[in-house]
């Protein structure tokens, strides 16, 4: 995978979220998961119901695995 960010600061980073508390570190995943979350939902179109707005989060989120989820659904178009 390309990356345009420097070493240095890929250590820089890595060195700041290890010396976190693992509470810390879990509440700062957590937040990044709502606010991806959120993002898909503002995405999908007004009108679903329930399980269908349930299973495209899921797709979107975790692909073709979604489908063991909801089984004999129609994919969206």
């Amino acid at each position: 995978m390309t990356s345009d960010t420097t070493p240095e600061f890929e250590k820089l980073v890595r060195e700041r979220f290890l010396a976190l508390a693992p509470a810390e570190r879990v509440r700062m995943c957590a937040d990044m998961f709502e606010t991806a979350r959120a993002l898909v939902e503002a995405s999908l179109p007004a009108g679903l119901d329930a399980i269908e707005r349930r299973r495209r989060i899921c797709r979107r989120f975790y692909g073709d695995l979604a489908d063991k989820a909801f089984p004999g659904a129609i994919a969206e178009e």
